[in-house]
């Protein structure tokens, strides 16, 4: 008998499922080579099918997404029950992802702004969704949102991550590839190799040093196609970031937003970041030091955009909560 897999799909974009769409004809040999007994996005299973089945009979779940409501850490931990190995797919079950930076607000704060205080939006009763609404006899119920997002290893254990947003389709494959070989990392191995983006990045430094005047918004300026993005004075995390994507963004002459997570020997992207910011400050007096850190676009997303609830902080404390949960 093939391998059983499952794919599932928690608190994200989608572009995940879509990385797994891009294996492009590769997903026929994947396919050919195990069973997908779930993947709700793609096919027509049932969650009771798999809350059916024998804990230990799936050979993997891949898991995409962050962890955010109620349903999340139920299907998380049903999957982890029926799996011999879970894998984290992509920057939001590795990190937190995006979705993370929401631990900067309350989540009544971030009702309030998205059903209410948005100008687009039309709410003059100032409706929120409720967890449970009925209407002409019949009952709808949600899941409960939690007060702070998490990546999916603080709900369950994790065997192996894939980092990235979205992963590149080649990991996915190599990934699936050591699993049927057997050939597998030690556990809890980031399977993206251990080096940071600026040792594999096509742009060069003018410079033997960085030494940055300010910092400027994307939009501010036509960065140079050759030149070093961080010498540029935009915010670009290679050096605090594993490689892994082919220097994408970096070769669409982006700088590098740190979606794939730090190396090993990293254990806070923001604090490591700070910490390499405050190397590369042209002046050294303390007024102009300041005017430099003035010029930076809101560091703390940009530091954590992707890895906030992975971070040493995890969430802003908000003085009236007690249960951060």
């Amino acid at each position: 008998m093939k391998p059983k897999v499952g794919f599932y799909w928690m608190g994200t974009c989608g572009g995940c499922e879509e990385s797994v769409v891009d294996l492009a004809e590769r997903i026929l040999d994947v396919v050919a080579a195990v069973d997908i007994i779930f993947w709700p996005v793609a096919m027509d299973f049932k969650l009771e099918d798999v809350e059916a089945m024998a804990d230990g009979s799936i050979a993997v779940a891949i898991i995409n997404g962050s962890v955010k409501t109620s349903h999340d850490e139920y299907v998380a931990k049903m999957l982890r029950k029926k799996a011999g190995l879970v894998i984290a797919y992509g920057s939001c079950a590795h990190l937190g992802g995006i979705p993370g930076l929401a631990n900067f607000h309350s989540i009544d704060a971030i009702f309030d702004r998205v059903y209410k205080e948005v100008p687009t939006v039309y709410n003059d009763k100032g409706i929120v969704p409720q967890l449970r609404t009925e209407i002409d006899g019949m009952i709808l119920e949600l899941p409960t949102i939690n007060n702070t997002v998490q990546k999916l290893d603080d709900i369950v254990s994790v065997d192996y991550y894939i980092p990235g947003c979205a992963p590149n389709p080649d990991l996915l494959m190599a990934g699936i590839q050591a699993i049927l070989s057997g050939n597998l990392p030690p556990v809890g191995s980031v399977l993206s190799p251990n080096r940071n983006m600026c040792d594999s990045c096509p742009k060069e430094r003018k410079e033997e040093k960085i030494m940055v005047k300010e910092f400027k918004r994307y939009y501010e300026i036509i960065p140079d196609e050759d030149q070093c993005l961080l010498e540029q004075g935009l915010m670009c995390l290679g050096p605090v970031t594993r490689i892994g994507c082919g220097e994408l963004c970096m070769k669409a002459n982006m700088p590098c937003r740190g979606c794939y997570g730090p190396t090993d020997q990293i254990e806070d992207m923001g604090t490591k970041y700070a910490s390499a910011l405050a190397t590369i400050w042209y002046e050294t007096n303390e007024e102009d030091i300041d005017r430099i850190v003035r010029s930076i676009p809101n560091f703390a997303s940009i530091a954590y955009m992707f890895s906030l609830p992975a971070s040493i902080m995890k969430r802003k404390r908000i003085k009236s909560e007690v249960d951060f949960k």
